[in-house]
């Protein structure tokens, strides 16, 4: 079988498409190039989506814990703290038994109980809890000189936060979102070895990684694939946040904007 026909079968097995059969000897560069490609597919998109809701989320969270009322600012409170004090692994655990046990009760939980819902439903909310942290200190460095401007201008209420409060929070909180970002689609990695269960041997990344070193009892081909893929996913994740962060700083002057300094978070 040429390189060729191996992407044609293999290119969106992760998806469900293309060959049934995994491999069983006589494995190749190009099949574990391939499948490793394919299980990313799955990667992409838990990240992406989780990082799209959770921005929404985790704004509301940042302003209800600025928030003076209590019973705004106190739930806000114990959402940052419960998923940023738990390990993401076990929050996977805890919510697919949940997800089965409410499965029981209404079938509506059916497709919770499945990595694609289920685990995308861990991912929003742990990432909007971390990104919630960090808008929440953007919201407290936001300079009291932008605020008094903008009550100086007649700014109030939805005016005052779209044009001045938001740009200037989001401005300050980009370098570290960026870095909640990238650990984000990293995190993604642990879906599968979690509670959620891989159906039909549909897997991420590390998942087609972990078949291939426990077929040939040789982890340095296939994780360093692993890696390189999230290497190349990392880089477009820089451009991509670089390009946002010199747009939310292009009023300023070019030796006042900041620069994206990325320091990835090993441990949380």
């Amino acid at each position: 079988m040429s390189c060729w026909e191996t992407i044609a079968d293999y290119a969106f097995r992760s998806l469900g498409y293309g060959e049934r059969l995994l491999p069983r000897s006589d494995f190749t560069l190009c099949q574990q190039f391939t499948l490793i490609g394919s299980g990313m597919l799955w990667n992409i998109y838990f990240g992406v989506f989780a990082l799209c809701s959770g921005f929404l989320l985790a704004t509301a969270v940042a302003l209800g814990k600025a928030a003076q009322n209590p019973l705004i600012r106190k739930p806000s409170q114990w959402f940052i703290f419960l998923f940023r004090g738990s390990p993401l692994f076990i929050q996977f655990f805890f919510a697919y038994f949940l997800f089965l046990s409410l499965k029981g009760i209404n079938p509506f939980f059916d497709a919770f109980t499945s990595a694609w819902a289920g685990a995308l439903v861990v991912l929003f909310l742990n990432t909007a809890a971390y990104s919630g942290e960090i808008f929440y200190g953007a919201l407290q460095s936001i300079p009291k000189g932008d605020t008094e401007a903008a009550d100086a201008y007649g700014l109030s209420g939805w005016s005052r936060f779209r044009r001045v409060i938001w740009p200037t929070m989001l401005r300050l909180a980009w370098p570290a979102y960026t870095n909640e970002a990238i650990f984000l689609f990293h995190a993604t990695t642990l879906v599968y070895f979690s509670g959620f269960p891989a159906l039909q041997q549909r897997g991420d990344a590390l998942y087609y990684a972990s078949y291939f070193a426990d077929k040939t009892f040789n982890p340095f081909i296939p994780y360093p694939i692993l890696a390189f893929y999230f290497i190349l996913l990392t880089l477009v994740i820089i451009g991509l946040f670089g390009l946002i962060n010199r747009r939310l700083n292009r009023h300023l002057p070019q030796d006042m904007r900041k620069k994206l300094r990325i320091k990835p978070q090993i441990v949380r």
